[in-house]
C-alpha cells in the first residue's frame, strides 16, 4: 500500500498528541494525527483531568465548601444529589474544550485518522479504522503520544458496578456511602478529597507511609492534615490482598495486616501503564520498558531517531501540563527549531483539598545533596487576600541558594496554589533571586504578595537569623 506522506506523524490525540500536532503546523509541516477514539482529547479531556477537576469545582460549591471557610455557614448537600448531577458542568466543560481542540487541529490543517495505529518500520504507521480499512501513514519525524490507561489488579472484580478504576469512576450514578480508595497516588487523593467534601465517607488505603512522597514534605504534610480535618481515614502501610463481595451487595477489602475494611464502593487508582502494548513498537526498532514505557533523552527523543514520545507514555510527572510541554519541546528538537536544550522546568499542580502546587528542588532533595539553602516563608493568615477568601492553612515557601539566594523552589498549599506556583516558575526561568521580588511590587490585595513576604523571611534570617514566617508543618 502506498503510504501518505507527512513532515509527522502524530499517534495519539491527547494532550500530548495534540499540542504537539499544533505546535508542527505552525512551523508550516505537514501533519496527520491518529486517534483510537472517536473523539479526541484523550484522558486529559474526556475521563482524566479536565472531568476530575470539575467534578472537584462543583463538590467545593454544592458542598457548600468555602461557604463554611469563609463565612461559617453550615451549607448541607442535598443527599438525593446524584453524580450525574454534580457531574453537569463537567460535561459542559469537557464538550466545550473538545470543539476547541478539534477547531483548533482543522485550523491548523492537521489531518486526522481515526483508528487502531501500529508501526510497519520506523518511518511508517499503519491505521486500521472500526470498518476495517487500512491506511499507511509515512513521517519524517513521529511522535508517539498514546497516553495511559488504568492498571486493574486481578485481586479486585471490575465487573462488579461500584468497583471502579479511575476512568469509570465518574460513570456512576449515585454516590457512594462509603468509599475506599486504594492507592494515595495524584489521582486517589484527588478523588479522596473531592468525595470527602460531598460528605462521603472515605477510606484511603495505600503500601506507603507517606502522601504524595514526591511533594517537598511540609507540602505532603499539609495535605494529608488538610484531609484529615475533612475525616479523610487513611490507612497506612497496608496492601489490599482480598476484594470480596457480599450477597448484600457490602464490599470487603481484605488488608496485609489481617484486618478488613468494609465499604459500598471502591476506586482502585493503583497506577497506570502506558498504551503501547498494540503499537508493534519492535517494527519501529523499540522495546518498551516497564508497564510499556518508552525510554527517552532529556528532548523526548527515542534510541530511533527520527521517533519521539511525550506524555504518560514515558511516564511520571505524567501530567497534562507538562505532557504538553514535552511535546513542544519534542517538535522544537526533531525539525531543529529548539534554542535551548536545557530542561524545562515543569510545574506540578495538585487538586486536592487543599490545592499544592510546586516548581523546582524539594528541601529533602537539596539536603541529599550537600546544597546549602534558606527557606523563606508567607502564610495565608497573614495575608489580606488569603484573608478575604477565608484560607487560615495556606502558606508559600520558597527555597533560595544560601550563598548568592538565587532561587531554587517554590512550593505552594492552599486556594489558587497552582495559579500562585507560576509568579515562582517565571523568576526561576529567569534565574532570579531574592533581590527579584524584594523590587517587586505586586497589586494588593493579592496572594502574589507572599513572594516578597516569603523573600523578607529569607533576608531577616540571613541578617538576624530569625525567621518572621510560620511554622513548618511536619509529617504526623
Amino acid at each position: 500500500m502506498e503510504p501518505k506522506s507527512f513532515d509527522l506523524v502524530v499517534i495519539g490525540g491527547g494532550p500530548a498528541g495534540s499540542s504537539g500536532a499544533v505546535a508542527a503546523s505552525l512551523f508550516g509541516k505537514s501533519v496527520a494525527l491518529v486517534e483510537r477514539e472517536t473523539r479526541v482529547g484523550g484522558a486529559g479531556l474526556n475521563t482524566g483531568t479536565i472531568p476530575s477537576k470539575a467534578l472537584r469545582e462543583s463538590a467545593l460549591i454544592l458542598s457548600g465548601w468555602r461557604a463554611r471557610k469563609l463565612l461559617g455557614v453550615d451549607v448541607a448537600l442535598r443527599q438525593e444529589s446524584t453524580v450525574p448531577e454534580l457531574a453537569y458542568h463537567a460535561d459542559h466543560v469537557r464538550d466545550t474544550l473538545r470543539s476547541q481542540v478539534s477547531s483548533r487541529l482543522a485550523e491548523r490543517g492537521v489531518e486526522v485518522f481515526h483508528g487502531n495505529a501500529s508501526f510497519v518500520d520506523a518511518q511508517t504507521v499503519r491505521v486500521l479504522d472500526q470498518q476495517g480499512r487500512e491506511t499507511w501513514l509515512k513521517g519524517k519525524v513521529i511522535l508517539v503520544a498514546t497516553g495511559s490507561s488504568p492498571v486493574r489488579p486481578p485481586e479486585f472484580p471490575f465487573e462488579h458496578p461500584r468497583v471502579h478504576d479511575s476512568d469509570e469512576i465518574l460513570e456512576i450514578t449515585t454516590l457512594p456511602k462509603k468509599l475506599a480508595v486504594v492507592g494515595a497516588g495524584v489521582i486517589g487523593a484527588e478523588y479522596a478529597c473531592t468525595f470527602a467534601a460531598l460528605g462521603v465517607e472515605v477510606h484511603v488505603v495505600d503500601g506507603r507511609a507517606v502522601l504524595l512522597p514526591f511533594l517537598d514534605h511540609e507540602i505532603s504534610a499539609a495535605i494529608e492534615k488538610g484531609m484529615r480535618q475533612e475525616r479523610v481515614q487513611f490507612h497506612w502501610n497496608e496492601l489490599v490482598v482480598r476484594c470480596a463481595v457480599t450477597d448484600q451487595g457490602e464490599i470487603i477489602l481484605g488488608l496485609s495486616s489481617g484486618g478488613e475494611l468494609r465499604i459500598t464502593d471502591v476506586l482502585v487508582a493503583f497506577g497506570r501503564s502506558s498504551k503501547t502494548a498494540e503499537l508493534n513498537l519492535p517494527a519501529a526498532g523499540l522495546t518498551p520498558g516497564k508497564r510499556g514505557l518508552i525510554q527517552v533523552n532529556a528532548v523526548y527523543q527515542s534510541k530511533v531517531p527520527n521517533i519521539y514520545a511525550a506524555g504518560d507514555v514515558i511516564g511520571p510527572p505524567a501530567l497534562a501540563a507538562t505532557s504538553m510541554e514535552q511535546a513542544r519541546v519534542a517538535i522544537l528538537h526533531a525539525f531543529g527549531l529548539l534554542k535551548k536544550e536545557n530542561p524545562s522546568l515543569l510545574p506540578t499542580g495538585i487538586y486536592t483539598i487543599p490545592e499544592a502546587s510546586m516548581v523546582g528542588e524539594t528541601e529533602q532533595a537539596l539536603k541529599q545533596a550537600g546544597i546549602d539553602y534558606l527557606i523563606g516563608r508567607a502564610s495565608y493568615s497573614q495575608n489580606p487576600r488569603g484573608c478575604l477568601i477565608g484560607d487560615e492553612h495556606g502558606f508559600l515557601k520558597l527555597i533560595f541558594r544560601r550563598d548568592d539566594l538565587r532561587l531554587l523552589g517554590v512550593h505552594a498549599v492552599g486556594e489558587q496554589a497552582t495559579e500562585l506556583i507560576h509568579i515562582g516558575l517565571m523568576a526561576m526561568i529567569a534565574e532570579g533571586d531574592a533581590e527579584m521580588f524584594s523590587r517587586a511590587c505586586f497589586n494588593y490585595p493579592t496572594l502574589g504578595d507572599l513572594y516578597k513576604y516569603a523573600t523578607y523571611d529569607v533576608m531577616v534570617q540571613r541578617e538576624l537569623g530569625l525567621s518572621l514566617g510560620p511554622q513548618p508543618i511536619r509529617p504526623s
